[in-house]
C-alpha cells in the first residue's frame, strides 16, 4: 500500500512538472512573437475588444484600417500587435497617419458598428477602409446599422463574378445600405475570391453609390494567389494606393 502511495506522489509530481514546463513554454512562444509598433498608437478597448489608436494634431478624419486574410492583428496592451502586419492598410498605418488622419488598427473581434462610433466622437468623417475578406465583414456591419461617412472597398469579394464567397452585393441586398464608396482593385488579381471580373457588374448593381472606381496597375506579384505583397494585395504600389484613399476620405 506505501508502495502504490509513493508511485501515486510519483505520478502526480511528473503530471505537475509537464504542466509547469508547458505553461513556461506557452510564455515563452508568447514573448518571442514579434510585436510590430504603431508610431503615437495605444491599445483602447471598444465593446471589450483591443484595437489601436493613433491621433494627430488637427485630423482631416478618421479611418478604420482593416486587414484582410483572416482580419485578426492579435492587439496588445502595450500599443503593439503580433499578426497580418503585411496586409495593405495595416503595413501603410504610418503613410496614413502622416496624411493626416486618425486612425483605428480594427482587430477581428471588433463590433464596427461601435468602432465608427467611436471614432466619431473623435473627428469626421469616418471611414472605413477594407480589403479582400474584410469587404465582406464591412458588408455585414452595414446591415447591422454601422454609419460610416465613407467606405473603401480594395481587392473586393463583391459578387458572384468576383468568386465563389457570398459577396457584398449579396449581404447588403440593397445599393441604398452603401455610404460614398470607393471601390479600388488590381487589373492583375489573381486571388481565386477578388476576380477582377466582379468590379463593373458591382458598379452597376451600386449605381451612384460606388462613388469611382480606381484602377491599380503594375507592382510586383510575389507568391501570387491572394498574397498581401502581390498584385492582390498592391505590392509595390503603396504610395499610389494610399494616395487614393485619403483623398477619397477628405473628400476631395
Amino acid at each position: 500500500m506505501m508502495w502504490f502511495a509513493r508511485r501515486l506522489g510519483d505520478v502526480f509530481s511528473l503530471a505537475l512538472v509537464i504542466s509547469l514546463c508547458c505553461l513556461a513554454a506557452d510564455r515563452s512562444h508568447a514573448e518571442d512573437e514579434e510585436r510590430h509598433p504603431v508610431s503615437k498608437g495605444k491599445t483602447v478597448y471598444i465593446d471589450g475588444a483591443a484595437n489601436i489608436l493613433a491621433e494627430v494634431e488637427n485630423p482631416k478624419g478618421s479611418l478604420l484600417l482593416l486587414a484582410g486574410g483572416s482580419e485578426r492583428l492579435n492587439v496588445r496592451a502595450d500599443g503593439s500587435f503580433t499578426d497580418q502586419t503585411l496586409s495593405a492598410f495595416v503595413r501603410n498605418r504610418d503613410r496614413f497617419a502622416k496624411s493626416g488622419f486618425n486612425t483605428l488598427l480594427v482587430d477581428k473581434e471588433t463590433n464596427l458598428r461601435e468602432a465608427v462610433e467611436y471614432m466619431k466622437r473623435l473627428k469626421r468623417p469616418v471611414t472605413i477602409v477594407a480589403i479582400s475578406n474584410a469587404t465582406r465583414r464591412t458588408a455585414k456591419a452595414l446591415v447591422q446599422g454601422a454609419k460610416p461617412d465613407r467606405v473603401v472597398l480594395a481587392s473586393g469579394e463583391l459578387n458572384a463574378q468576383s468568386g465563389p464567397l457570398v459577396g457584398v452585393a449579396d449581404i447588403l441586398q440593397d445599393p441604398g445600405r452603401l455610404p460614398p464608396t470607393l471601390v479600388i482593385h488590381h487589373r492583375k488579381d489573381a486571388c481565386r475570391v477578388t476576380n477582377p471580373a466582379g468590379v463593373a457588374p458591382f458598379h452597376a448593381w451600386a449605381g451612384d453609390g460606388v462613388r469611382k472606381v480606381f484602377w491599380i496597375d503594375g507592382g510586383a506579384e510575389g507568391t501570387g494567389g491572394c498574397a498581401s505583397l502581390g498584385y492582390h494585395g498592391f505590392g509595390g504600389r503603396d504610395a499610389e494606393l494610399v494616395a487614393e484613399v485619403v483623398n477619397f476620405a477628405a473628400g476631395e
